[in-house]
C-alpha cells in the first residue's frame, strides 16, 4: 500500500478556494483504530465553519490548529486495515461513521482524503444502500436521533448545565424548522417513526419532498412565519437555531419543548422560564451502537437519506460554493472512489 494519498487539505483558513486537492501522508493506525478506504464523504457545516476559522466564534473560542489540516468527519468506505486488538470489524467490510466528532472538531477529522483511520467505537457496517447516501447520513443522522431519539452518553454538555433529555414524541405535534436541510428531512423522518404529527418548515421546492417523507403539514417559510399561525406544539426542532430561535415560544404549549441545534446567541432562557418551556440542546457526538441502530431503519426504507448534490473529491471547492449558495436539499457529497 502507497505511504501517500489524495486528499483536499488547508494550509490557512478562508473561502472555498483555500481547499486544495493534493498528496498528503496516509495516515497510520493507533491503538484501537481502522484504516478505512472512503468511497464518498459527507458534507456539514462545521466544514466551512472551521474552513473559514469559526469566525463567528469569539476569538478565544477560535481555532490556531497546525498546517494543514485536512477537513471533516463523515466517511462511507470499506475496511483496509484495522489494529491487532479491534473486534467485530475485518478487512474489506463496507463501514460508515463520523469521525472523533466533537474531539476534532477544531482540527479537523480528516475525512477529505482516499484513506481516513477511525476509531472502532466511531464505526458501523454500512446499511445496504450506496457509499453515496450512507456518507450523508452519520452526522445529520446522529444529531437528529440524539436530539429527538436516545442522548446515548453522558458527557457534560458543552452549552448547558443539565444533560439533554429528549422528550416523549408519540401521539405529540412536532414541528422541524429547517425541514428540507441535512437535519431537518431525517427529524422529520424519526418523529414520524416514533408516531409523532409532524409539522415541517422549510421553502415552498421542499413540500413535495416533505409530503413524501411523512409531514402532516407543510409551511413555506418565505411566504408564511410558521411562528405566526402554529399555536400548541409539543416539541420545535429548530435545525437553524440561533439568536431568533425564540420566535418559537409562541408555537407551544406550556410543558413543550424548544430544541435548538444551533444554540449560540440564545438569550431567552428566562422568557422560556415564565412561560413554563424548556429550552435544551446538546453537542452530536460520535457513536458506531447509534449508527448501527439507525442503519436498520435506513435498510427497511424507514427512514431516507436525501442528497442534494455530488462533487468528486478534487472538485471540494465547488462542493463549499453549492453549500454557500444555501437552499440546499438534504446533503452535499464527495465521491472519492
Amino acid at each position: 500500500m502507497s505511504e501517500t494519498m489524495k486528499a483536499v487539505r488547508l494550509h490557512a483558513f478562508g473561502g472555498p478556494d483555500v481547499l486544495r486537492y493534493e498528496d498528503a501522508p496516509r495516515p497510520t493506525l493507533a491503538a484501537g483504530e481502522v484504516l478505512v478506504r472512503v468511497h464518498a464523504v459527507g458534507l456539514n457545516p462545521p466544514d466551512w465553519y472551521l474552513r473559514d476559522g469559526y469566525r463567528s466564534l469569539p476569538p478565544e473560542w477560535q481555532p490556531h490548529p497546525a498546517f494543514p489540516l485536512i477537513l471533516r468527519s463523515d466517511v462511507s468506505g470499506v475496511v483496509a486495515a484495522l489494529d491487532d486488538g479491534v473486534e467485530g470489524f475485518s478487512v474489506g467490510d463496507e463501514v460508515y461513521a463520523m469521525v472523533r466528532f466533537p474531539q476534532n472538531v477544531m482540527e479537523g477529522s480528516k475525512a477529505y482524503a482516499e484513506y481516513v483511520s477511525v476509531p472502532a467505537s466511531d464505526l458501523a457496517r454500512k446499511p445496504g444502500i450506496d457509499h453515496v447516501h450512507a456518507a450523508a447520513a452519520p452526522m445529520s443522522l446522529l444529531t437528529a436521533w440524539q436530539f429527538l431519539i436516545d442522548l446515548g452518553h453522558d458527557e457534560p454538555n458543552p452549552f448547558q448545565s443539565f444533560t439533554h433529555a429528549p422528550a416523549q414524541l408519540e401521539v405529540r405535534t412536532v414541528l422541524v424548522n429547517g425541514a428540507g436541510g441535512g437535519v431537518g428531512h431525517l427529524a422529520v423522518q424519526l418523529a414520524k417513526w416514533k408516531g409523532a404529527r409532524v409539522i415541517a418548515v422549510a421553502s415552498g421546492r421542499n413540500e413535495a419532498l416533505m409530503r413524501e417523507l411523512g409531514a402532516d403539514q407543510f409551511i413555506d417559510y418565505t411566504r408564511t412565519a410558521a411562528d405566526e399561525i402554529v399555536r400548541d406544539v409539543d416539541v420545535v426542532l429548530d435545525a437553524v437555531g440561533g439568536p431568533d430561535t425564540g420566535r418559537f415560544f409562541r408555537t407551544l404549549k406550556r410543558g413543550g419543548s424548544l430544541y435548538p441545534v444551533y444554540p449560540l446567541g440564545f438569550t431567552g432562557h428566562a422568557e422560556a422560564e415564565t412561560l413554563g418551556i424548556t429550552v435544551s440542546t446538546t453537542q452530536v457526538r460520535s457513536s458506531g451502537a447509534q449508527l448501527a441502530e439507525e442503519a436498520r431503519l435506513l435498510d427497511d426504507g424507514t427512514i431516507r437519506i436525501v442528497v442534494d448534490s455530488i462533487f468528486p473529491l478534487a472538485d471540494a471547492a465547488r462542493a463549499h460554493e453549492r453549500a454557500a449558495r444555501g437552499n440546499i436539499q438534504g446533503k452535499i457529497v464527495l465521491s472519492v472512489a
